[in-house]
């Protein structure tokens, strides 16, 4: 099985719960799994040096580990029932968030000891956010520092279950040695994520912004356009709840997304990075009918590099 994308890895699981707080009505049109083998979006805001190129390995180089049926008594258990034990120390201090991106090497393993994917046999790391994987390898990374290694041993209700989801999908309780190479940090809360600045100008419809990088040329979105952005949406109290910044940017139809983001990038020209403040009449409510959606004003922070 490749899992250069850990499309049938890690990937799936956390992908429909992660695509309900993106800021559409209906369905914006969601990218694919991402390509974790694929160069990220700028790893190296982390501060970590890249890794040096890693030889390509082979199945026979990674036998299962001699604990693999289960977790050694040195092995420190989670509330959760995630047991972890360190193989090497890191050199970094702090641990990854949970929209922040982090790159990887990894070896996966059944409880039988059946090697099912390894991103050592291709000779490259794997990159994604971490909130795009299933629930014990999220677990587990936001325990490690750069540098580190683990190994993780995943309860089947923490990873894929006990029933296949695919072919070739993983079941049962499954075995990670995982190395922490880098990590890119999601976006920070701005200052004024509370409530807008004097200096923000206001529309009638309720919706506030202030452009927070001019951008180029004189053209401006129509609700039917399709649109690429860059974007990090918070709730009031300062809480992350979605952002492209660490992958790849949105792509959808501006007629198809919130009303204040309609309205909003409509404002915009190409390069522009406007932060807008959005009463919740104008996103998903007060009481929000799709699960997992945030509720009441929301800020977003939107930089608009395409319109098609």
């Amino acid at each position: 099985m490749n899992v250069a994308r850990l499309s049938l890895l890690p990937i799936v699981l956390a992908l429909a719960a992660a695509a309900c707080d993106r800021p559409r009505d209906e369905s914006r049109p969601t990218p694919p799994p991402p390509v974790l083998s694929a160069p990220s979006a700028d790893l190296s805001r982390a501060g970590s040096p890249p890794p040096p190129p890693t030889p390509r390995l082979t199945e026979a180089d990674l036998p299962a580990p001699p604990d693999v049926a289960a977790p050694p008594a040195d092995a420190k258990r989670t509330p959760s029932g995630l047991a972890t034990k360190v193989l090497k120390e890191g050199s970094g201090k702090d641990s990854p968030a949970e929209l922040d991106r982090v790159k990887v090497h990894y070896t996966a393993w059944t409880k039988a000891g059946r090697m099912f994917d390894s991103s050592r046999t291709r000779g490259e790391p794997s990159e994604f956010r971490l909130d795009q994987v299933v629930k014990g390898f999220t677990e587990g990374l936001r325990l490690m520092v750069p540098g580190e290694k683990r190994r993780l041993w995943i309860p089947s209700s923490l990873a894929y279950g006990d029933r296949p989801q695919g072919m070739g999908m993983p079941t049962g309780d499954l075995v990670f040695d995982v190395e922490l190479l880098s990590l890119a940090r999601a976006p920070r809360a701005p200052e004024d994520v509370k409530s807008p600045p004097a200096s923000a100008t206001r529309t009638a419809s309720g919706l506030t912004y202030r452009v927070l990088k001019p951008g180029k040329g004189t053209r401006h979105p129509g609700p039917t356009d399709i649109v690429t952005v860059h974007y990090s949406g918070w709730t009031p109290d300062g809480r992350l709840f979605d952002t492209s910044e660490t992958g790849d940017p949105g792509t959808f139809t501006l007629g198809r997304v919130i009303k204040g983001w309609t309205e909003g990038v409509q404002l915009m020209v190409l390069d522009e990075r406007t932060r807008f403040w959005i009463p919740a009449d104008l996103a998903y409510g007060d009481k929000p009918k799709r699960p997992g959606a945030p509720a009441g004003p929301l800020v977003f922070d939107i930089e608009l590099v395409a319109i098609k």
